[in-house]
Formats: structure tokens, C-alpha cells, sequence
């Protein structure tokens, strides 16, 4: 009796230990078959995700990308042979917060550009002579120097300041004759400079004639009234201090009389007024 009951209790140990590594190899054939069917399908394949069976009982583990992915992998685990329940412990993925955009800087308020001053044709530049010029000693195509006597304004604000360098040119120059013929003085503008810049400019032309017995006429070509006359000389007196009215729109010139002979004298220090006959086109203002 005592031989009977050890062979029956070696074998059921036996047949509990075969029945063991019979439910551990299914567990792990289960558990291999969901994770390669998780890895193959289309929707489930993107998971992270552990398989894990225990005498037939499923339980998924890790995370799924979407709530359909998970119920597609509990789905797979509860089909597969030899599994008798599933525990399934996985979770759904947050999607990724996307980053908030950032406001766009606002674009930057650009400053009006600073715009030419033009200096419109018929504006009246007075200077005063550096040179002194005469009918009988000047030459056609001379030079002659002066500065600008009275600044110029543009809207107000002033584009050419008194004291700016002023040079001409003697247009024509033709002494009087002791017996007939009479004498002309003919000057226009060149150039003027402003600041280290040098502006070419154009005037109409002034003109001033004398004929017999020191008649004089004084005009600007182009139009101009005749009648112009003598505007400067030394305030204080000086070589030929006599001061005409002025006539035609401004112009003046100094007229023979001056000196009392019958030749167009211009003396140094006189003051004499041109026309601008195009417009002058200054840079803009520095800022």
C-alpha cells in the first residue's frame, strides 16, 4: 500500500508539471501571436505596446496612438486562440500640443523720404558784386564773382542761405563810342554753391545799355520789363553809392551814371538781381 500511494503522488506531480510547462509554452505562444498580429495591422502597428499572457488571461501594457488603435489591439488579443480574457491596461496618447504661433512683429513704419527743394523758374536772386565790370575794360565770356545778398525761401524754410559764392558771366560788353554808338553791358548767372556743392543755374539775361548824352536802359531779355534800375551800392557811400528805384519786376542794374563818364560802370559791392529762368533742384534737406 505504502509503494501505491508514493507512485500515485509522483504522478500526479508529474502530470502537474506537464500541465505547467504546457500552460507556459501556450502563454507565451499567445502572447508572441497578438504582438506579431499588433505589429502587422495597420492600425495597431505604431503602438508601443507589451503583450503578456498568464494561463490564458491577456493583459496589454504601454501606449496606443489612437482610441481606435486600442480597441483594435483588444480586439486582436480577445480572438486569439487560447486566450480566455484580456486585461487591457493601455493607454491612448496626448496629442502633441502645437506650438502657439508667435504674433508677427508689426511691420516697421517707414519715414516719408526727405524730397528735393526745387527753386521754381521767376525766383529773383539778389547779389552782391564781388568783381567790378565795365562796358569798356570787360570781355564777352569773362567771369565775375558775387555773393547772394538775400537768402532764398522755399515753402517757408530757407534753401539758399545769404553769403552762398555766385558766379556769372559777362554776356556781352561793348564800349560807347566817343562820337555814336552805344555801349552794353550783358551778364547772366552760372553757378551757385550751397554748403560743398556747386549748382549750375540759368537766368534770363541782364542787360543794360548807354547811349548819347548818358541815356541809360536797363532790361532783362526775354520779356522782361525795361526800366530796371540801379539797386546797390555800399549803403554807407563808396565808389558810385547812388540808388535807383527798382523797376520790371525787381531787376536792377547799376547804370553808367555811377561814375559820370558815358561807360557802363558795375562797381564792386553793388547789388544786382537776376531771374531764375529754369528751375533750380537742390538735394533734400539733411535730416
Amino acid at each position: 500500500m505504502r509503494n501505491l500511494a508514493i507512485s500515485v503522488a509522483l504522478a500526479l506531480l508529474l502530470f502537474a508539471f506537464g500541465t505547467a510547462c504546457s500552460h507556459s509554452s501556450s502563454d507565451d505562444t499567445i502572447a508572441k501571436d497578438i504582438q506579431t498580429k499588433a505589429a502587422a495591422d495597420p492600425e495597431t502597428k505604431d503602438s508601443e505596446v507589451s503583450v503578456a499572457a498568464k494561463e490564458g488571461k491577456v493583459t496589454l501594457s504601454g501606449k496606443v496612438k489612437t482610441p481606435a488603435a486600442q480597441q483594435k489591439l483588444e480586439k486582436i488579443a480577445r480572438e486569439e486562440p487560447g486566450a480566455n480574457g484580456v486585461d487591457d491596461q493601455t493607454a491612448v496618447e496626448s496629442p502633441a500640443a502645437e506650438p502657439t504661433p508667435m504674433a508677427a512683429a508689426p511691420a516697421p513704419v517707414e519715414k516719408p523720404k526727405p524730397q528735393p527743394v526745387v527753386i521754381p523758374a521767376g525766383t529773383i536772386l539778389t547779389v552782391r558784386m564781388v568783381d567790378s565790370l565795365s562796358s569798356k575794360s570787360s570781355q564777352a565770356g569773362q567771369s565775375f564773382s558775387a555773393t547772394l545778398a538775400q537768402p532764398v525761401s522755399v515753402a517757408g524754410k530757407t534753401a539758399l542761405p545769404a553769403g552762398c559764392k555766385v558766379t556769372g558771366t559777362v554776356v556781352t560788353a561793348k564800349a560807347k563810342g566817343k562820337i555814336k554808338g552805344e555801349g552794353q553791358l550783358d551778364l547772366k548767372l552760372a553757378s551757385i554753391s550751397a554748403g560743398a556743392q556747386t549748382y549750375d543755374i540759368k537766368t534770363l539775361v541782364l542787360s543794360s545799355t548807354e547811349k548819347g548824352k548818358g541815356k541809360r536802359t536797363a532790361a532783362t531779355t526775354g520779356g522782361g520789363a525795361a526800366g530796371g534800375a540801379l539797386i546797390g551800392g555800399l549803403a554807407g557811400g563808396g565808389k558810385g553809392a547812388a540808388i535807383g528805384g527798382l523797376a520790371g519786376a525787381g531787376v536792377g542794374l547799376v547804370g553808367g551814371a555811377l561814375t559820370g563818364n558815358k561807360q557802363i560802370e558795375i562797381p564792386a559791392e553793388s547789388a544786382l538781381s537776376f531771374t531764375l529762368s529754369a528751375p533750380l533742384t537742390l538735394p533734400p534737406p539733411s535730416q
